[in-house]
């Protein structure tokens, strides 16, 4: 949970019941594996369509780190029928947005129209999926683009790049989980056209993503052009699923990082998390809830205002790069935490475990935990007012659990988790035997270097 007071406040005019909302879909999938998910909504006259495709970045094999992401880039660079730009210009002159990310798991596009343009977005979304321009003059574009990201959003500010790079190294033993989500440029430079036709066959097809339109749809209509534009691409092999497990030995890990770009220590301090939607995974969900959730949460009113040594924090299961959502074991639960010079990393680190000690030492009280739920419900309920979001969670559950209506059925799970699961599960993974820590310490940067 981020620590976001505002969403506090809007949590607690509101009772905490059993979670009501229930979001109607409807699933099937067409004759080259795609699964297509519906969920009709005409309170607004927008559609969002959401592209899923289960590769990321704990796909890529050694020597070839941060295709996923470049592949991200290289999916608006134009296919057959949609020249370069034409993606972008199209959405936006109809009032529309898009984007895409990369994750570990899965990469995702997605873009939110007027409803009366539901065909067109389906159109470019399928162009892209069939036949992308995959040439050299793109891909060298792409590389330099990519790089010139990572300069921009990684190597030249405070925190990115422990968080990106070094991050991975001190949470995972397995190089498939430790490896950059961006890449190295070292790898780029040598990707080929060869290697990226073949990652886009290997990947990008129909049988290996997850498509998901809501919004002010008219089923049948969108069915029709859904099979139009898509039912004729072809299917391709499965692609063989990487080998996740971490190694046995979870004995503590420790590590310093030096940012250069860094005016403010932080501290990252990470447990290996449970299993996907055990019921451990509901207890940390309610655990994070209570230490993060807001102004009246643990970590806020012990670090923030009470010690006054930590100024800022966020934590999740799956953090920094998934949330209870799309987060996949071996995962982490981990807390990112600047704070106050006057302590050290060290100090900060046993404050932090004290905190989760206390979970772990004592049933939460009766009070404390219906604020917790009620804070997780308002969550829940401003999240589902966006389209988007609700095709996000549903393609999501669709690809990681089999089953969009999971999305329906998990606040419940999550509510009706019980004090005495939340003490044993902190007991369990929040301990320090188990812990991984990544210290990063303001530096001073290097000079620069004088011509010749």
């Amino acid at each position: 949970m981020r620590c976001f007071s505002t969403l506090l406040a809007a949590a607690v005019a509101l009772p905490c019941l059993a979670a009501d909302v229930r979001v109607p879909f409807e699933k099937y999938k067409l004759n080259n594996g795609l699964r297509v998910i519906l969920s009709r909504d005409t309170s607004v006259p927008v559609v969002s369509i959401y592209v899923l495709y289960g590769v990321g970045a704990r796909a890529e094999e050694k020597g070839r780190t941060g295709f996923a992401h470049l592949f991200e880039h290289m999916m608006f660079q134009g296919s057959a029928n949609a020249p370069k730009g034409m993606h972008f210009k199209t959405v936006e002159s109809n009032g529309g947005s898009l984007n895409g990310s990369t994750h570990p798991d899965f990469t995702d596009y997605y873009e939110t129209l007027p409803a009366n343009k539901l065909a067109v977005g389906l159109w470019l979304e399928a162009d892209r999926m069939r036949s992308l321009a995959i040439t050299q003059e793109n891909l060298d574009n792409q590389k330099e683009a990519v790089k010139q990201e990572r300069r921009l959003n990684f190597d030249n500010r405070p925190y990115n790049t422990a968080i990106v790079d070094k991050w991975p190294e001190v949470a995972f033993g397995n190089w498939q989980s430790s490896h950059s989500i961006i890449g190295s440029f070292e790898d780029l430079n040598a990707a080929s056209v060869e290697d990226v036709a073949k990652f886009f066959k290997t990947y990008y097809a129909p049988n290996n993503a997850v498509l998901c339109v809501v919004g002010d749809l008219k089923p049948a209509e969108a069915k029709k052009w859904i099979e139009t534009y898509f039912g004729d691409i072809p299917p391709q092999p499965q692609p063989r699923r990487p080998d996740l497990a971490e190694p046995a030995d979870r004995s503590p890990r420790s590590e310093v990082y030096h940012d250069p770009h860094a005016r403010v220590p932080a501290v990252i301090v990470g447990y290996p998390g449970p299993k996907r939607r055990s019921p451990d995974f509901y207890a940390l969900l309610m655990a994070d809830v209570l230490l993060t959730g807001g102004d009246s949460s643990r970590l806020q009113q012990s670090l923030v205002k009470g010690k006054q040594s930590v100024v800022q924090y966020e934590a999740n299961l799956g953090w920094p790069f998934s949330g209870p959502a799309d987060y996949q074991d071996p995962a982490v639960y981990a807390v990112f935490a600047l704070h106050n010079p006057g302590f050290s990393g060290k100090q900060i680190v046993e404050q932090l475990q004290e905190e989760f000690d206390k979970l772990g030492a004592a049933p939460v009280d009766a009070k404390e935990l219906e604020r917790a739920r009620t804070f997780l419900r308002a969550a829940q309920i401003r999240e589902l007012q966006s389209t988007m979001a609700r095709a996000r969670l549903l393609a999501q559950h669709e690809y990681f659990d089999g089953d969009p209506g999971v999305l329906s059925t998990e606040i419940d799970r999550a509510l009706a988790v019980t004090s005495a699961q939340i003490q044993a599960a902190a007991k369990k993974y929040l301990t320090a035997g188990k812990r991984a820590v990544l210290t990063i310490v303001p530096a001073p940067q290097a000079p620069a270097k004088e011509g010749p």
